[in-house]
């Protein structure tokens, strides 16, 4: 096929998906990932870019497998010169017409690629062109699918070798016209890049004088806001734990947020005070008589004070024992709210808040626990703390309470839904644990820790009656319609609960109370 011939001949380029097309089949190297499903020429093109070696051999492998013992091929692999290249790229532009394959003509193209020296005559100018040509529509049909940074190298190739006529007087002689399209293609590109960064440059300027305008316009706000109100006083022993702006107040975003949390944001909360401390040991006693220990334990944190505030417990016992009920009743006979959170089933993420930007936005528990409760020193209870997951993907609930109990952040704890900071400094919080194993060290350093233990057959007549008061709660009776167990049915207790777990003797004494639902109701 003549150099010369007709351009819908010169660029009849095979379909993109036919793998042969590409070269895929007959390539006897291993092709970099990047270069893979792109057509025959753009390959070698890409290879010249990256200076890769033994190109002319992998071009003698694909023609061997096509045309096996071609003696062009023979030729030009014994003696690479300017000559024995065009011959044999002609040689296969002939027998690409004659047998209709296109893959042939693509091959002869990639020799010339290779081949051919930086044009300074009208000698292989044709060449030269006809080359130019089909890496202009190759590239044009098979940029978008490759990746951005090869999309730029294959440009800078492709237009660098179309405009080599046109700059050969000042390019090394010495040099390919393959080498030098790169470099022609990489000064082509350089004002475009300067103008891209320049007006990059321009447009983060302007977004970060916006933002500076706009923050300017907030503090002034707020300072005038400030002039024009009176200052604000707190009551003793009441907190402000959230302040807004009224713009804050205003957004739309926020506004979705917020919900019935409006009613403790910019509002002095309560703390509630602490009450008798016999008073509540005696009630905890009757509940818990074989944990008078960790009563006292607990207890004593408040000893001196006027408000409710404990430091971090950690209560660690065998399960069934009772140390989240215990836990709970604490808070309850202390007189402030409180709120469960499953440590199993909780990460950090949800623990200390979600951004606004996303849709599940929710501030973070400890004030979640305060919009409840209404009071600025709520109990936050985490159950079984040291089941929480391991994984990171959304932080680890660990590493997040690591802020809540260090007395200098938690009184500024910037929320990540209300974009504001947070004084939770009276908040208390109570976790449970099986054992101390899976925990890490800085949990355990911030937690005071007490074990909790599992009563006895000898605790069973001092459990009774506080297992029948709950029970009653639970069925949303009056005490005194729920007669204490008589003989037989304390009995039957005791042979079934041998002491432990707490949990089985609700069980237990439940059933029996069924039982006894059932006779009265035959009578």
């Amino acid at each position: 096929m003549s150099a010369t011939s007709d351009d819908s001949n010169d660029l009849d380029l095979p379909a993109a998906e036919d793998a042969v097309s590409t070269g895929a089949a007959a390539d006897s190297a291993d092709w970099d990932e990047r270069l893979k499903g792109l057509p025959r020429l753009l390959r070698y093109a890409m290879l010249a870019v990256d200076g890769a070696d033994h190109v002319q051999e992998r071009l003698i492998a694909e023609i061997n497998e096509l045309c096996p013992g071609l003696p062009h091929n023979v030729a030009w692999a014994s003696v690479p010169t300017l000559a024995n290249g065009l011959a044999l790229a002609a040689e296969l532009d002939r027998r690409a017409a004659a047998q209709n394959e296109p893959n042939l003509r693509s091959l002869a193209d990639s020799i010339r690629l290779v081949s051919l020296p930086t044009p300074r005559s009208d000698e292989h100018f044709e060449l030269h062109r006809r080359v130019a040509k089909a890496l202009v529509k190759a590239f044009q049909v098979s940029s978008l699918r490759v990746e951005e940074q090869v999309r730029c190298d294959l440009e800078r190739f492709t237009y660098g070798w179309a405009a080599l006529p046109a700059c050969a007087h000042f390019l090394p002689g010495k040099f390919s016209a393959a080498m030098n399209a790169a470099q022609v293609g990489h000064r082509m590109a350089e004002h475009r890049i300067s103008a891209a960064k320049a007006a990059l440059r321009s447009k983060l300027k302007e977004e970060e004088e916006r933002r500076k305008k706009r923050a300017a316009e907030d503090r002034a706000e707020a300072v005038q806001q400030q002039a024009a109100e009176p200052a604000e006083s707190v009551p003793d022993h009441h907190v402000v734990v959230a302040r807004l702006s009224d713009t804050e107040m205003k957004n739309t975003k926020l506004k979705e947020i917020l919900g019935p949390l409006k009613g403790v944001i910019n509002t002095a909360l309560p703390l509630v005070e602490v009450p008798p401390l016999h008073e509540a040991r005696n009630v905890l006693l009757f509940e818990f008589p074989y944990a008078a220990d960790v009563i006292d334990f607990a207890l004593a944190d408040l000893v001196g004070r006027t408000t409710v505030h404990l430091r971090p417990l950690l209560i660690v016992g065998e399960p069934g024992g009772g140390k989240s009920r215990f836990a709970r009743r604490l808070g309850e006979v202390l007189g402030v709210s409180v709120w469960r959170t499953d440590g199993s089933r909780s990460d950090g993420a949800v623990f200390g808040g979600t951004d606004r930007r996303w849709y599940s936005a929710e501030p973070c528990h400890a004030f979640l626990a305060i919009a409840q409760g209404r009071i600025a020193n709520p109990l936050v209870l985490i159950d079984e703390i040291e089941k929480a997951a391991t994984r990171s993907d959304y932080g680890r609930l660990w590493d997040t309470l690591l802020g809540f109990l260090e007395p200098e952040t938690c009184a500024r704890y910037p929320d990540p839904a209300l974009q504001t900071n947070l004084d939770l400094s009276q908040v208390s919080y109570i976790a449970t644990a099986n054992r101390l194993d899976p925990l890490p060290s800085p949990i355990r350093d911030r937690f005071r820790i007490v074990t909790f233990p599992k009563p006895t057959a000898n605790d069973l007549d001092a459990l009774l009656p506080a297992v029948i008061v709950d029970l009653a709660k639970e069925r949303g009776l009056d005490q005194s319609w729920m007669t204490p167990l008589d003989g037989v049915e304390r009995e039957a207790v005791a042979k079934h609960w041998p002491g432990g777990s707490v949990r089985r003797l609700r069980r237990i004494v439940e059933a029996i109370l069924r039982e006894r639902d059932v006779r009265a109701s035959r009578n």
